[in-house]
């Protein structure tokens, strides 16, 4: 994977041949240090329609500079972006084309927009010759591409330095608003560029405000959420593939949320439309969960062996685990990713996009959303009742565990259900919402159980195998049980509470 670097950044306007004030009243900064004029030229690449910029992202290949080569940047959060660069090559790196591929599909990216700036460069350091940030006075000549309109401006940019606070911004802030100098209305040179040499019926690509449906019906209010959801998982695509913490667990949540959206509102949208949808999600979902569901069983396995006193701990449990783990690891991460890669994983994206374009809307979609969302929601708690009291009505033992864990599954869509609801339901959703996951914790932490008991058996069998002892094996297997009957007695009180809706 390409080098990532975390860019804290802000931008000011500026005249031309503005004046710097001096940055050493500045607090903790003791030198400035200029560093001189540097030539930038850089190509932003993006799809015809302008996909990437609408979501705030750039591509760009660039040359000059300490750091000439291909530059992705992904939003973080407000001044803040992830910078993944790549050497420089005439074409785009396959790296960085795989972050792309959820927006880009099947299409490509090409060059929209030049920008050639003189970058005059000053050091803020502190007192030990630590570097706190760098502010540059950008004079830049932006050009549509291919040969289309021009323009110039002048910009200030001030960047924190990797190690730094990023409070140095504020001080450096405060500093330059004394001087005149005030935030620039633009979030990055793209945008400015974009902005001004695009005419107004070529503006970048925009979602719409607001989904089909007139406002307040039971079709809007779906919708919404139908594309909430589908927005997420083509934004939390490159985040797996990057590895980032939770990823892959917010991706699968994603798409449970919109299947279970799409059964739980066929009153609104035509299952016949959707049915095939929610295939594809399941699909989607399961080669994800091989990498998630490995992520929480080693946890779960390393903080119960943690919690063994080390006279209990016999043989290489440790070892045999991190090697287990590491297997297993590997092999599930090539799955999720594999997934992505997949055209079976495109043409998903491309159905989701379909039919929000184009929704399979009901008659119930023309309906007050609060009495068709509130009637649905009823009907998925109807449905996790009875599979409650199915469960509870069988005896300790397999039986029971399976239809636990399918009541679990009822619990996690009716949860859902009151999620999508909560924009129409309010505080009523809300409450509906937060008794039911304390259900479904309930009965995921008992289905864990389950699941932990049948690898604690696995690896006892590859101990005794190896000529080492299981008996550690054996204790996290009695306390995994002694768990799970714990869950099951407390299973009643926590949905009597639930059911008092």
């Amino acid at each position: 994977m390409a080098e990532t670097k975390r860019e804290i950044e802000r931008k000011y306007e500026a005249a031309a041949g503005a004046d710097v004030p001096d940055l050493t009243r500045v607090r903790d900064v003791a030198t400035v240090v200029d560093e001189g004029v540097t030539e930038l030229d850089a190509v932003y690449h993006d799809t015809p329609d302008l996909r990437l910029a609408a979501d705030s992202i750039t591509l760009r290949r660039r040359t000059g500079g300490p750091d000439a080569g291909w530059h992705l940047k992904f939003p973080v959060a407000a001044g803040v972006r992830d910078e993944i660069r790549a050497p420089l090559s005439d074409t785009l790196p396959p790296d960085l084309a795989a972050l792309l591929r959820s927006r880009v599909r099947g299409g490509e990216v090409v060059p929209v927009v030049r920008l050639r700036s003189a970058r005059d460069v000053r050091r803020l350091l502190d007192a030990d010759g630590d570097l706190l940030a760098e502010l540059s006075v950008d004079t830049v000549h932006a050009r549509r591409l291919p040969g289309g309109p021009r323009a110039s401006w002048t910009e200030i940019e001030v960047e924190a330095a990797d190690d730094a606070d990023p409070r140095i911004l504020d001080a450096v802030e405060k500093r330059l608003g004394k001087a005149g100098i005030r935030p620039s209305q633009a979030p990055s040179k793209l945008a400015r560029a974009l902005a001004e040499t695009t005419p107004e019926s070529g503006r970048p690509h925009e979602r719409p405000d607001a989904p089909p449906g007139e406002p307040g019906t039971a079709g809007a209010a779906v919708l919404a959420y139908v594309r909430e959801q589908a927005g997420a998982i083509v934004a939390l695509d490159p985040a797996v593939r990057r590895d980032l913490p939770d990823a892959v667990h917010q991706l699968r949540v994603a798409c449970r949320r919109l299947r279970s959206a799409l059964k739980t509102y066929r009153s609104v949208l035509d299952r016949n439309a959707t049915g095939p949808l929610g295939d594809e999600l399941k699909w989607l979902a399961g080669e994800l969960g091989v990498a998630r569901d490995q992520e929480v069983l080693a946890a779960r396995l390393r903080a119960h062996l943690a919690d063994v006193p080390r006279t209990l701990r016999l043989g290489p449990v440790k070892a045999r685990l991190r090697i287990w783990d590491t297997a297993r690891t590997g092999d599930a991460r090539h799955r999720a990713v594999a997934a992505l890669d997949s055209d079976r994983y495109l043409a998903l994206l491309d159905r989701l996009d379909a039919l929000l374009a184009d929704p399979p809307l009901r008659k119930a979609a023309g309906r007050d959303a609060a009495k068709v969302l509130a009637r649905a929601v009823r009907k998925d708690h109807a449905r996790l009742a009875a599979r409650v009291d199915h469960a509870l009505s069988l005896a300790p033992g397999h039986e029971r565990d399976l239809a636990l864990h399918e009541a679990r599954k009822a619990a996690k869509r009716a949860r859902y259900a009151g999620d999508a609801a909560r924009p129409t339901l309010g505080k009523p959703a809300k409450k509906f919402s937060r008794r039911v996951k304390k259900v479904q914790s309930l009965l995921g932490e008992h289905q864990d159980g389950v699941v932990t008991r049948a690898t604690l058996r696995d690896l006892a069998t590859q101990a005794h195998a190896a000529g080492e002892t299981a008996f550690t094996w054996g204790l996290l297997y009695g306390r995994e049980e002694a768990a799970a009957d714990a869950a099951e007695r407390a299973l009643p009180e926590v949905w009597a509470r639930a059911v008092s809706l």
